[in-house]
């Protein structure tokens, strides 16, 4: 039964082999002899029954248990994938496929490979991406830890979908199609686990057609423990989501420190303040003032992270921060820095006219340091601004 299987697959790979290749289904592979035959012979049925131009490719990052030879024998194509890693066992898969449409899954015999109709169908509607969800096609017992299913994947998922706007409710389902040409066009670079999140959010960021269909998850049918680590690659994929969203890691979250100390200084400002029985003077007034500092940094930071990242083609170019651009330029960023060194001169010289009034001696600190500490403000965000108007003057030139 096997063998005859095996002959009607290998007539719609051969066929795959003279004319166009619709569909390539890539399976990364590491030390996965026990189940790759049963995915296999699945991918094989798919082929079939859906009278597809295809062809199996499984993608090897160095298996030791003979995963090799057994895929060989079964007549697929074997792609020895050096570089080690999930991400470059994937890519390395990828870049081999001759067909138009990618499907790739887990060779561990967790998703069935027999039910990839859902996934062609939306394919040939023209969607670029077509994710499973597992949590609408059914997670069987034993297949997703209690930890993964009611933490790590709706809380990475919520998280993904806050900052990117994506519309994938399963972000990390291992089973998802995909047309190869846009998915290569995104330059997807992460080597690991976290691969799957950087094909989700870059998908979404340069808006190609994503859709979902059903997926079921299975227990795999290995006796090994899988490679999969919990915490370290949940960390590597919250990294992830953090580093390709400065707006979020950096720029509100400073904006807001920035106001909130500008909002104290200007209380402070006059006198101390009370609440109930706690008075707030100039001490409270210096933390303010680092706090605009500090937010005024971490803004400029996620403006260059922003910047770096559209010009290295990690993510895609933003028409309101090229528009912003075109008004804060170095030019404006020298005035500004310049004013600000000015209003921090003018302070200075009024505390120093003012320490003259004592005959340079002892002063009450709560008077004189409500001159200081905005003098000395408004001179460290002058050089900040001056310095940081230089660079982004830098990377605007790598961009043009």
């Amino acid at each position: 039964m096997i063998d005859t299987q095996l002959e009607d697959t290998a007539s719609w790979i051969s066929v795959g082999e003279e004319s166009e290749v619709e569909l390539s289904i890539v399976m990364p592979c590491l030390n996965e002899a026990e189940t790759l035959t049963t995915c296999i012979m699945k991918a094989q049925q798919s082929l079939c029954e859906h009278h597809i131009a295809g062809e199996i490719i499984v993608a090897d990052n160095g298996s030791q248990d003979g995963s090799q030879t057994l895929a060989a024998s079964m007549g697929v194509r074997v792609v020895h994938v050096q570089a080690k890693g999930y991400g470059n066992a994937l890519m390395g898969g990828i870049a081999a496929a001759r067909g138009k449409y990618v499907i790739m899954g887990d060779a561990d015999d967790s998703y069935d490979f027999a039910r990839l109709g859902p996934f062609i169908t939306k394919l040939r509607e023209g969607y670029d991406l077509v994710m499973g969800n597992r949590f609408k096609g059914g997670i069987k017992p034993g297949a997703m830890p209690a930890l993964h299913k009611y933490l790590g994947n709706p809380v990475l998922t919520g998280i993904g979908r806050l900052l990117f706007g994506s519309p994938c409710s399963d972000f990390h389902c291992g089973l998802r199609g995909f047309n190869k040409a846009a998915i290569m066009r995104l330059n997807l670079c992460t080597t690991s686990m976290e691969f799957a999140s950087e094909m989700v959010v870059k998908a979404t960021l340069y808006g190609l057609r994503i859709a979902e269909v059903p997926a079921t998850l299975s227990p795999d049918g290995r006796s090994r423990p899988p490679h999969l680590r919990s915490w370290r690659d949940g960390w590597r994929h919250l990294r992830f989501l953090l580093l390709y969203s400065p707006r979020w890691l950096f720029l509100y979250p400073s904006v807001f420190l920035m106001l909130v100390g500008l909002g104290t200084v200007l209380w402070l400002l006059p006198h101390p303040r009370s609440i109930g029985s706690v008075i707030l003077d100039v001490h409270t007034l210096l933390y303010a003032a680092m706090a605009i500092n500090i937010g005024f940094q971490a803004v400029v930071f996620a403006v260059f992270t922003k910047v770096f990242a559209i010009s290295e083609g990690l993510l895609p170019e933003e028409p309101r921060l090229n528009k912003a651009l075109r008004f804060i330029n170095l030019e404006v960023g020298l005035v500004v820095g310049c004013v600000l060194l000015l209003i921090g001169l003018g302070g200075s010289l009024d505390a120093l006219h003012t320490w003259s009034t004592h005959a340079f001696g002892p002063l009450e600190p709560s008077m004189v340091l409500r001159t200081v500490i905005p003098a000395t403000t408004s001179f460290t965000l002058g050089f900040q601004i001056i310095l940081s108007s230089f660079f982004l003057s830098v990377l605007g030139l790598r961009r043009r």
